[in-house]
């Protein structure tokens, strides 16, 4: 267990995307500048989490938006599922920073604080210590925004009204934005993966109060906080990329699904 206000260390550098320093940036920078942003100022995102070659096509379409407004961003709140702890609620590391290979992020103390009293809320720095669901989108946003501190929330079961209330207390102005972490369906044909992953998409398009499972996308208990909250606050809904590990640098036989989408 980390020593609280030590940094947590990357768990999937060399693996799900570069481990050096130089060919990170330059991959994340091509990624950005080969995505057509659309028209759109953020403030929330749904992005995938695999590997860069099967998913960063998608997540770098979200990323892509944010270039008109980065330099107003100073805060993101970033929730990503729990793959390898069960546990309820929502999780806090004890870490006061997170790195990657491009250099360290601190964490917003003061916010972290706060929610150590939300009964949601825990502090579990198991939840944090191999998860990949939030590290992967750290090298985007460190491209992606001149300078930011992080709030990193693991997600175990929650409800969508647990996760919107949390969403809430730090959904602040333009200076934060909020990122989602999910993949879509996981391990399915070609074919099969394209179905289940037009309901997920039409669910999030439509902001449907239905709740979406765990075989619609890994990231179901954010995702349902984040519509939950997106309903409330009359947000609207722009679809910005949709494709499968079969489209980009995978078998077809069987395929993840990953989806981005961004909430203004």
């Amino acid at each position: 267990m980390n020593p609280i206000g030590a940094t947590r260390q990357p768990a999937v550098a060399g693996t799900f995307y570069p481990g050096k320093p130089a060919q990170l940036r330059v991959l994340v920078g091509r990624l950005l500048s080969e995505s057509r942003p659309a028209a759109v100022e953020p403030k929330a995102l749904i992005a995938p989490h695999a590997g860069y070659i099967y998913s960063g096509p998608i997540a770098a379409s979200a990323y892509a938006t944010l270039a008109p407004r980065a330099a107003q961003i100073h805060r993101v709140v970033l929730l990503g599922p729990s793959h390898f702890v069960p546990f309820r609620g929502l999780a806090l590391p004890e870490a006061g920073a997170f790195a990657t290979p491009l250099g360290g992020i601190e964490l917003d103390r003061a916010a972290l604080t706060m929610l150590e009293g939300h009964p949601a809320v825990r502090v579990l720095d198991a939840a944090h210590a191999r998860e990949h669901s939030l590290e992967v989108q750290l090298p985007f946003l460190q491209v992606a925004l001149p300078a930011f501190t992080l709030v990193p929330l693991a997600v175990g079961h929650a409800e969508p009204a647990q996760v919107d209330a949390v969403l809430d207390l730090l959904w602040g102005g333009e200076e934060t934005l909020v990122v989602i972490s999910s993949d879509l369906s996981h391990y399915r044909s070609y074919e099969s993966a394209a179905v289940i992953d037009a309901e997920t998409a039409g669910a999030i398009e439509r902001l449907d109060g239905s709740p979406i499972d765990g075989e619609h996308a890994c990231g179901c208990h954010p995702i349902n906080g984040l519509l939950h909250l997106a309903r409330r606050r009359g947000l609207r809904v722009v679809p910005l990329d949709r494709r499968s590990s079969g489209d980009t640098a995978g078998d077809k036989r069987r395929v993840v699904g990953y989806g981005a989408w961004a909430f203004a």
